[in-house]
């Protein structure tokens, strides 16, 4: 059974004195029906900032091997990684879940993870899809890729991030702004690549190709890709996928009129970023935390969590509408470093111009 609640406006002290009192009254009819128990001993309290239909599947079905029930608060990553730190010792949360590396790096450094020692993640999660003290663990990954108008196409010699910079796409390209975490992350990439200095080059010559000041999300720069707006953009792969999952006949006439490529397949290889999870600081149910996590690396659970939002597994092959984007070689650098790169990235696009 999965309990939800939306305690966006409890207070730190509102949402523990609750969680005492639905412990209490669960202890108290456990001990009625068993004659004894422990009020924690059957729950797993996560704080989640996906909201997919199969993730409730997924923890579903991990009640049903465990017996553990899970409690699931969702919100936003950067809302969720503030609570638990406010909350401090007091928090009732023993999971986070969250989006992109750079957000389980700040989460790290605000204290909101403790290290874990687990065989079985270890084995399972690949060693550079994960923190390198094992604080946080990647569970899905999505690519950002170049995308363009298969109608006015890509120069021949565009194949990689670097040549964006390319003369041949001057008033071409379309980008969302820099601040964004995607593209923090991606510039944290260039960064190890190429160091401060080179990267900020680049950005000033992807700059120098803007079609217009960067504005929008991913999705609506496709959109103006397809229509022609500008010619070429950057987008994580898992919004490909929801056109591809559609039958919505306007998104998949979008989508036929765009042109997919993975950079760097001669090099490094494309940037991928991260789902990923923790074990909270002051997790009051650490260890069955720890099964979830173990859970999560599962091929049954690697499936349904990377399909939930058109990923890619950590575990095993890619299923679902992604696996039509094709194979593709990616770049094994360390997830942690997109974070500890990340005021680097900041300062290199303020200085490209990059807004």
């Amino acid at each position: 059974m999965i309990i939800v609640y939306n305690w966006a406006s409890m207070s730190h002290h509102q949402a523990r004195a609750f969680l005492r009192f639905r412990c209490s009254l669960a202890a108290l009819l456990l001990v009625l029906m068993l004659g004894g128990c422990s009020s924690r001993a059957a729950e797993v309290n996560i704080y989640s900032a996906r909201h997919y239909d199969t993730d409730l599947a997924l923890y579903d079905r991990f009640t049903e091997l465990t017996g553990i029930r899970v409690n699931l608060i969702e919100g936003g990553s950067d809302a969720l990684i503030a609570r638990i730190a406010n909350e401090g010792k007091y928090s009732p949360a023993d999971i986070l879940i969250t989006v992109d590396a750079g957000r389980l790096w700040r989460a790290k450094e605000k204290g909101v993870f403790q290290a874990v020692d687990s065989a079985i993640l270890a084995e399972r999660v690949p060693s550079y899809l994960r923190d390198q003290d094992n604080y946080w663990f990647g569970l899905s990954k999505r690519a950002r890729i170049i995308v363009y108008n298969k109608k006015t196409g890509i120069p021949s010699s565009v194949k990689s991030y670097e040549d964006l910079v390319s003369d041949s796409l001057r008033g071409r390209i379309c980008m969302r702004s820099s601040s964004n975490i995607y593209n923090l992350s991606l510039m944290a990439a260039m960064i190890e690549s190429h160091g401060v200095d080179g990267a900020e080059q680049w950005a000033k010559g992807v700059v120098a190709n803007f079609a217009r000041k960067p504005q929008g999300n991913d999705t609506s720069n496709l959109r103006s890709v397809a229509a022609g707006e500008c010619g070429i953009t950057l987008a994580n792969t898992y919004y490909l996928g929801r056109f591809l999952a559609t039958d919505e006949p306007k998104s998949r006439t979008m989508f036929d009129s765009l042109g997919i490529l993975f950079p760097n397949q001669d090099g490094r290889g494309t940037h991928v970023n991260i789902s990923g999870a923790g074990v909270t600081k002051h997790a009051p149910n650490r260890e069955n935390a720890i099964k979830f996590l173990e859970y999560l690396s599962s091929d049954f659970a690697q499936a349904l969590f990377a399909e939930g939002n058109n990923e890619y597994p950590v575990v095993g092959e890619a299923s679902g509408p992604i696996r039509k984007l094709g194979s593709f070689i990616e770049d094994n650098l360390n997830s942690s470093l997109l974070g500890a790169n990340q005021a680097a990235a900041v300062r290199a696009y303020d200085k490209a111009g990059w807004q």
